[in-house]
């Protein structure tokens, strides 16, 4: 929008600045002068305009939107957020986990699902993704398993090579795997796909009773997907792709929206239930825990400096209010410390001082100094004191949402429960959930994975893996590669040696 009475420029301490085209020299055509402090304010802001970009789930975009709650949960939680008839304003980052801040929106990748709650007892952050299950169960691995999916060290190319080799000497990857390889592996929109926990949770209702959940989103607009050949040329005509779409919808008033319902087991059935309902590789079928209403997420308002409001979003799974907890899950245990260490690390100790971070509540906390601090701190800065500073409210807080454990101090695999194998969820997915369309679709995609660079021992390996899972698919993908090896195409053969090619056609 054009207008004839434009605010003036100033310098980033507010004040007016001369010339926004000219630098200070000596004379018109003379050296430029180190005085000029508006310059050098330009020139050194440039160059320190990026921070880091995140580890994995370094591309992504978002909005701010809110959740109402429209049903009754307070049986099963004291938390504020999940009370009848609460609003609570929220932001939410979408993403996916390997590619780069630059890669192509439509590349085959789990999508990031983060949700910050705004709540009148601080922020609540639910870390999740479009998947409800992950590759891995102990993060012990979660580094390597990152690592395999980003450039090797020697010539900086991502390769699929190095992606099998993890992921078939790793079967509990195999449910995961199955879902990447599937319909869902490239979703059309952010705005047709799910979002889950992923993780179970712990929540407290106010009479001190403890539940294990997990959470669903389920999109108002449908799950729609790309197949691959479309997800390919989306990402030659627009990188962007998903990030345009979410921003283009909210822009014209369509709203997106997704309904949260939960998944609840009570306390003691996690103790003798036919699997460990805290392995993050395995879903808890509707059958046994069915899906209950809780609320709705709208997004309304996008964001209006995608820097200050998205890249610099911070969101933690160690930020629980009253009535929600961890769970003996061992990948969520390890988060609860890694998220807000990255942020450390990425944005300053100071990050939850930057406005989308910032809670809409009063903070009382004894932090202090640190770089990027602009929060006002006055004594005691100290605790106890006796001088009025900020008491925990034992008797209000101090009940733990946790749970009894005991034993030797080891490094093992989850106790095993009867149904605990790797193969047995994502076999069933296969056979049952998806139907003769869907699994032509998963034997071509996984079929196209593994002929992009994948050698010849990983080759058998992966061929095995997917008979471990259903053993028609592992015949499926091996027919596919090996018809595909045989293949001779005249023109890729031109492609690899133009200069040989041009030769012989002048010969």
């Amino acid at each position: 929008m054009t207008t004839t009475n434009p605010k003036p420029t100033t310098t980033d301490a507010g004040i007016p600045v001369e010339s926004d085209e000219h630098s200070l020299t000596v004379g018109p055509n003379g050296p430029i002068l180190l005085q000029d402090h508006y310059l050098i304010e330009q020139m050194a802001q440039f160059n320190r305009e990026r921070i880091p970009e995140r580890q994995p789930h370094a591309k992504g975009g978002g909005a701010f939107g809110r959740f109402e709650v429209t049903k009754d949960v307070s049986e099963y939680t004291k938390a504020a957020v999940f009370q009848p008839n609460t609003k609570t304003d929220l932001v939410i980052r979408f993403s996916t986990v390997a590619g780069e801040r630059g890669s192509p929106d439509t590349w085959r990748d789990p999508r990031g699902f983060a949700i910050k709650f705004y709540t009148t007892e601080g922020n609540y952050d639910m870390v999740g993704n479009n998947t409800p299950i992950f590759f891995v169960k102990d993060p012990l691995k979660f580094q390597h398993f990152i690592r395999s999916q980003k450039r090797r060290a020697n010539n900086n190319l991502r390769d699929h090579d190095m992606q099998w080799d993890f992921w078939t000497l790793s079967p509990e990857s195999a449910h995961q795997v199955t879902w990447l390889m599937g319909d869902r592996g490239i979703p059309r929109t952010w705005r047709h796909m799910n979002g889950y926990s992923s993780h179970t949770y712990m929540w407290v209702n106010a009479k001190g009773q403890k539940f294990w959940v997990k959470y669903h989103f389920k999109t108002d607009q449908g799950i729609e997907f790309f197949t691959q050949d479309e997800a390919d040329q989306m990402a030659a005509i627009d990188t962007d792709y998903h990030q345009r779409d979410l921003y283009e919808h909210i822009a014209k008033g369509d709203h997106p929206s997704w309904t949260l319902n939960m998944q609840i087991m009570p306390f003691e059935d996690a103790k003798t239930y036919r699997f460990n309902p805290f392995d993050l590789t395995k879903v808890w079928p509707h059958g046994d825990y069915p899906l209950i209403e809780v609320g709705r997420m709208t997004l309304d308002r996008n964001v209006t400096d995608y820097h200050t409001e998205m890249e610099q979003a911070a969101f933690q799974p160690n930020n629980l209010v009253p009535g929600i907890g961890p769970s003996p899950d061992k990948m969520l245990l390890a988060r609860l410390f890694s998220y807000a260490d990255a942020h450390r690390a990425r944005l300053g100790v100071n990050y939850q001082q930057i406005p989308v971070n910032t809670p809409q509540v009063p903070v009382h906390s004894y932090s202090k100094e640190g770089a990027m601090r602009y929060h006002n701190v006055s004594d005691p800065v100290y605790a106890p004191n006796s001088y009025g500073g900020p008491k925990a409210d034992t008797a209000r807080y101090g009940e733990p949402a946790g749970w009894h454990a005991d034993g030797d101090m080891v490094r093992a695999a989850y106790t095993p429960h009867a149904e605990d194998d790797d193969w047995r969820q994502p076999g069933t997915m296969v056979r049952e959930v998806l139907d003769d369309a869907a699994r032509g679709r998963l034997v071509d995609n996984i079929v196209g994975h593994l002929l992009n660079g994948v050698t010849e021992p990983i080759l058998v390996r992966a061929f095995e893996y997917w008979r471990n899972v259903d053993k028609d698919l592992g015949d499926r993908v091996e027919q596919g590669v090996r018809a595909k090896q045989s293949e001779k195409d005249p023109k890729a053969a031109e492609q690899t040696n133009p200069a040989r090619s041009a030769a012989q056609s002048k010969a």
